[in-house]
């Protein structure tokens, strides 16, 4: 080992930092990233040797088993699996089903889980003692498993963890590394590499080792493998080019070409699978090898054998044999291991079977279909989806091409694959698939592109799919349409949801299962909601919406849960009903949902933001946003995105909304998602008129009603028309503010809900001459709805004119309450003019403990939140997708912000505040 780390002191001192900071509970993750033969290998070995007393897990990335799925997370578990009861069950239960140590559960948990399962179960091994995590060549690695640790090892923060992994930067199995820190390892430079030959023997003349660095770039290896040819080198002019990989693969293949050619072939099949040995030498008799050996590639330094294991000297190696045997060979080859591998091992049988077709095969096919549906049930959606497509390939049957095509569509969906997705359902559709899976394809379209593309392009592919699928099934039109509805409101076209509303109507009226007319009263609803048909549409909504709220839907409607509960949260309900929504979110917490909380979570944020629980809100739009760019889920970024801009303008916070217009604002209107739009408009009108910049906040807010206008969507719940009226009245733009005022009070009036009522109520007092009726009306409002920014806003109004009207004794009330829910909220800029109104009135303004929450970071609040809600730290880090160390890391700067020292005292202060 020492030969091939001469020269790497630098990335030795880097490896000795990370373990050290590891052994002090500070994660730390490092990629080691290089050619082949660059020494990669040998640092992760000196890794190893400095680890001391710390656990060890390590993993080699074999390409045999790159399409095996989480067959590299379970050689990294397998010594830890014992730990398996010590993390939440639903994560357990995911894991063991990803590592087939149990049966196959009937809905498939997320990758997400499976990473929050990793992440649990690593740092609960780190809690016995610091722990090192190597992976070698994990290019090479299955993208599961891939996946799954760079998810627990992006967060990890204060757990005694450290992770080492060796990487090709070139190869596409790399990419999923992208996100970790990553240390290029370059070629020796020109006095290390003597050094090294001088270890390997005599010393290379200078003019030689100048030729020969030349020729290997400083390659380790290659300067090792090449340090015999030095003659042949000398021979070549000096700018002939000479390609390391290849001349070090040549090397390989002169050692392999000195074999008895039984011992060849014999390595070719190991090269094919060196999973076993006796399965290597079973396959080659299967091919005609009478004695198979590879006792001879031992002895040539080409692979090193241990009872039933086969290890290759380097990757290059297995690549070189592989590579260089000839197509024909390797198809009889992978043929003879799928009769000789071990049958239940289905994931190994099928590649052999799929890499030994010459052309289409109806009984590979349906293994590779059957492989797929197993792998899809273990969240393994990029396995599923390279054997779907294969399985399409090798099809004998045209008319099982497009469900193979879809299903791999599908899976790539489910697997964040969007491009890929697209691609394959755009192959599903060109297949000429049967009418019905013609309509589940352009359901699924409709999908990728509603979530993570085109918003305007996904309501004309389900509007499309609706149509077309009607007459032959009516339950799926009813669903579809639901679909467009939802499509509709991201893009704020009323037409398009009536038009839908229309032919769920006609569908309603045959025959269709309770569960779906319940969707399809629902979507309705929602639709008549948006065109503005009032207390038709809200009663719709009431009808059906909270009995769709149920925390476990069935599995089929499990990626329809965003829509099942949005119109729930449209009515704006107190008590009970807003109880099952939080259950539902909390369930899917517990199941690791991940695909599906970026919208669910906005959902929650925005229901929180029209209450007093701005907190809530603003760590839930955190929450939603950071796992929606995860996942690219870009329509739910961008949407998060506004409704915290709006938050953040209603607390003062100016330069974090320019950083959210910035990141949402050409997002949304590329992809046409105009509610993020509007949500941003709205934002930037608070901004303004919270500072006092009442013409600016005027230009935004009349921007944004002439949107709506000309969107035709007629909801009062997203109108500003209130606040602009404030704004115009200040401004002495009273006939224009009396104009807006009555053509908000009239839908308001249609819709006939109390918040938005109330909201009329104040925009009438703020024009009347005599306001006070208005202002009694809409406190009396206000009480029915949770919005307590609303209500104070209300009341500072109402205050400020009782102030004028020199009612001052009167005022005092009112004020006093504006202000103590304007500073619960930490919305500074209407706290600051409630005390002023407050003093005006001659009262001592006291406002103890103003702001305090500002200085949490999003992070923080929600762990904060959590944990004074009555959870555990391992629950709060099973929820947020964290390790308990790091929760517990952030707890420490909570209690050192906010000056306490308990969960008591925690608890006290957040649930003490409305959260």
């Amino acid at each position: 080992m020492y030969r091939v780390l001469v020269g790497r002191e630098s990335e030795r001192r880097t490896i000795a930092t990370v373990l050290a900071a590891a052994r002090v509970a500070d994660s730390r993750a490092l990629v080691l990233a290089g050619e082949a033969g660059i020494g990669k290998t040998a640092l992760l070995q000196e890794a190893r040797s400095l680890a001391g007393e710390m656990r060890v897990l390590s993993a080699q990335g074999v390409d045999s088993e790159r399409y095996v799925p989480f067959a590299g997370l379970l050689q990294v578990l397998r010594p830890v699996l014992g730990l398996l009861e010590d993390i939440p069950a639903a994560q357990r239960t995911a894991l063991a089903s990803a590592l087939a140590l149990g049966p196959v559960p009937d809905q498939e948990p997320s990758r997400f889980a499976v990473g929050a399962a990793t992440l649990s179960l690593v740092a609960r091994a780190a809690e016995d003692r610091p722990l090192l995590l190597l992976v070698d060549d994990a290019h090479l690695l299955d993208a599961p498993s891939a996946e799954a640790l760079v998810f627990a090892a992006r967060r990890m923060l204060s757990d005694a963890v450290a992770v080492l992994v060796a990487v090709r930067p070139d190869e596409p199995g790399a990419r999923v590394l992208d996100s970790l820190p990553v240390l290029l390892v370059p070629g020796l430079d020109m006095a290390a590499a003597g050094s090294l030959l001088a270890t390997a023997g005599d010393p290379v003349a200078r003019e030689r080792l100048q030729r020969l660095h030349q020729v290997t770039a400083g390659n380790p290896l290659a300067l090792l493998e090449l340090c015999d040819q030095l003659e042949r080198l000398d021979d070549l002019p000096p700018s002939a080019p000479v390609p390391v990989p290849e001349q070090v693969t040549r090397s390989f293949l002169r050692r392999v070409s000195g074999l008895p050619r039984a011992a060849r072939t014999t390595l070719t099949v190991a090269a094919a699978d060196p999973s076993s040995l006796r399965t290597v030498l079973m396959a080659a008799r299967r091919i005609g090898v009478r004695d198979p050996t590879l006792a001879s590639a031992q002895d040539a330094g080409l692979v090193t054998l241990a009872g039933d294991a086969i290890e290759f000297r380097h990757p290059l190696v297995q690549a070189a044999v592989y590579a260089d045997a000839e197509p024909a060979l390797r198809r009889e080859v992978h043929r003879a291991l799928a009769h000789v591998v071990d049958p239940t091992d289905v994931h190994r049988l099928t590649w052999h079977l799929s890499e030994g077709a010459a052309g289409p095969d109806e009984e590979t096919a349906a293994l590779l279909e059957r492989v797929a549906s197993e792998a899809a049930a273990r969240s393994a959606h990029t396995i599923a989806m390279h054997a779907y497509e294969r399985a399409a390939v090798l099809s004998l049957d045209p008319g099982l091409v497009p469900r193979r095509l879809a299903s791999a569509g599908e899976a790539a969906w489910l697997g964040g694959r969007t491009d890929r997705a697209t691609e394959l359902l755009g192959e599903a559709l060109s297949a000429r698939p049967a009418p019905l899976l013609r309509a589940h394809v352009q359901e699924l379209q409709g999908a990728v592109q509603l979530r993570a593309g085109s918003v305007d392009l996904a309501l004309q592919i389900l509007t499309r799919a609706a149509i077309a699928v009607a007459p032959l099934e009516p339950e799926r039109a009813v669903r579809i349409n639901a679909d467009v509805v939802h499509a509709a409101f991201y893009l704020m076209d009323p037409g398009a949801a009536m038009e839908a509303c229309r032919r769920i109507d006609r569908l309603l009226a045959g025959d269709i299962s309770p569960a779906t007319r319940l969707l399809g009263r629902s979507a309705s609803g929602m639709a008549m909601v948006l065109a503005g048909a009032g207390a038709a549409g809200v009663d719709r909504l009431r009808e059906a919406a909270y009995r769709l709220v149920v925390p476990d839907p069935p599995a089929a409607e499990r990626f329809r849960l965003p829509l099942r509960l949005q119109g729930a949260l449209w009515l704006r309900g107190t008590g009970p009903e807003r109880e099952v929504v939080a259950d539902t979110l909390e369930s899917m917490r517990e199941d690791a949902a991940v695909a599906l909380l970026p919208y669910l979570l906005m959902q929650v944020a925005r229901d929180a933001a029209t209450s007093d629980r701005w907190d809530v809100a603003e760590s839930s739009y955190h929450e939603a946003a950071r796992l929606a760019q995860e996942i690219g889920l870009t329509t739910d970024f961008a949407v998060s995105v506004a409704g915290l801009a709006i938050v953040e303008a209603r607390r003062g916070r100016a330069g974090a909304v320019a950083e959210h217009v910035e990141a949402a604002g050409e997002l949304a209107a590329r992809n046409g998602v105009r509610l993020a739009t509007v949500w941003l408009a709205f934002a930037q009108g608070d901004l303004a008129a919270g500072s006092g910049d009442l013409e600016s906040a005027a230009e935004h807010y009349t921007g944004l009603e002439e949107l709506l206008a000309a969107t035709g969507l007629s909801d009062p719940d997203q109108s500003c028309a209130p606040e602009l009226v404030e704004c115009l009245v200040h401004l002495r733009r009273g006939p224009q503010a009396v104009e807006v005022a009555a053509g908000f009070a009239s839908r308001a009036a249609a819709k006939g809900q109390s918040w938005s009522l109330a909201r009329s109520a104040r925009a009438a007092a703020l024009c009347a001459d005599d306001p006070e009726p208005d202002y009694r009306e809409a406190l009396e409002l206000h009480a029915e709805t949770p919005d307590g920014y609303e209500a104070a806003r209300t009341r500072l109004a109402y205050g400020a004119w009782l102030r004028r009207a020199r009612r001052r004794v009167d005022a005092r009330p009112l004020l006093v309450s504006a202000l103590e829910t304007f500073d619960r909220l930490d919305a500074t800029p209407w706290a600051d003019r409630a005390a002023r109104e407050l003093a005006a009135t001659g009262e001592t303004v006291q406002r103890d403990g103003a702001g305090t929450r500002v200085e949490l970071t999003p992070q923080e609040r929600q762990i904060a939140l959590l944990l004074a809600q009555g959870r555990t730290t391992r629950q709060a880090a099973a929820g947020l997708f964290l390790s308990p160390k790091t929760v517990e890391y952030h707890l420490r700067h909570v209690y050192l912000k906010l000056g306490i020292s308990s969960r008591a005292e925690l608890a006290e202060r957040f649930t003490g505040r409305g959260e």
